[in-house]
């Protein structure tokens, strides 16, 4: 379970850079530098801590995207990939300003939205590789689930970053942003769908007992309505501008716990899977 955790976080934090870099990008983020490094800093943070965790050599966090620190151990392809984001990350903590319009800071804000994407992606193709190598149509939606899942928790905690501010609380417009992240909600719900039937139609011609339905387990309804409902509920009360700022921190938090017991539900349903099917 850390390890799962550390794995939202760390995609969580990417989120949070991907969004902001882009807001940065379009010049439609506001003004003044500590409404960047502020949620820069704490997507930093989340991203970082997985590998602060791995540098230990835990049992529970062997490794850090396939690296396992040592002694002559050298950083994998994935490892690589995912620290490249820091260069556009210093770079947009270096130039961000009172006025974030200066060209410079735009550019490397899209650098940031760019770098961040590839690490979701390139990661999450890694994970399925490493934890079912035989199954590469069952995790073949990793990679899209994983960018729409960094922008829906991202978003919530970038919401909140913004929400702390004394006169402007989100990019632009109160409900333009409420609505975003709306919709990032029902598109995750999709692409989620899409990922649990991709599983669950893995080997289906070679194994009759997968005919049956899957029901929604408890677990996977505590997962939902933590991911979905107590977040959604929130930001429809920040639509109507009656929503506190411990709100958001509720439904960030919310979304983090709930993408936390989904990923560990998906990696024993993954296990599973893969032992029913065998190699291919």
């Amino acid at each position: 379970m850390p390890r799962m955790l550390l794995e939202v976080l760390a995609f969580t934090g990417y989120g949070m850079w991907m969004l902001l870099g882009l807001a940065l990008a379009l010049g439609i983020y506001s003004s003044g530098r500590g409404e960047s490094l502020v949620p820069l800093s704490l997507g930093a943070g989340f991203v970082t801590l997985g590998l602060l965790v791995a540098c230990l050599r835990l049992p529970a966090v062997p490794d850090w995207h396939g690296w396992r620190m040592g002694r002559g151990s050298r950083p994998t392809r994935e490892a690589m990939v995912a620290l490249l984001a820091y260069l556009p990350m210093l770079a947009v903590a270096a130039l961000a300003r009172g006025d974030n319009d200066f060209w410079a800071t735009r550019l490397a804000g899209a650098a940031l939205t760019l770098a961040s994407l590839a690490a979701l992606i390139y990661t999450a193709h890694g994970f399925g590789v490493r934890r079912a190598p035989e199954l590469t149509q069952a995790t073949s939606h990793l990679p899209i689930s994983r960018v729409v899942s960094a922008c829906y928790a991202g978003g919530l905690w970038l919401w909140v970053c913004l929400a702390a501010q004394d006169d402007q609380i989100t990019m632009g417009s109160t409900l333009y942003w409420v609505l975003s992240l709306l919709v990032l909600a029902l598109l995750l719900g999709g692409v989620e769908g899409m990922r649990w039937r991709a599983l669950q139609g893995q080997g289906l011609e070679s194994n009759a007992k997968s005919r049956r339905i899957q029901p929604l387990t408890p677990a996977r309804f505590l997962a939902a309505a933590l991911v979905y409902a107590l977040p959604c509920v929130a930001l429809l009360a920040t639509g109507f501008e009656c929503a506190p700022l411990w709100l958001a921190v509720m439904a960030a938090v919310a979304c983090g716990l709930g993408k936390t017991l989904e990923q560990r539900l998906y990696e024993l349903a993954l296990a599973r899977r893969s032992r029913e099917t065998g190699p291919i």
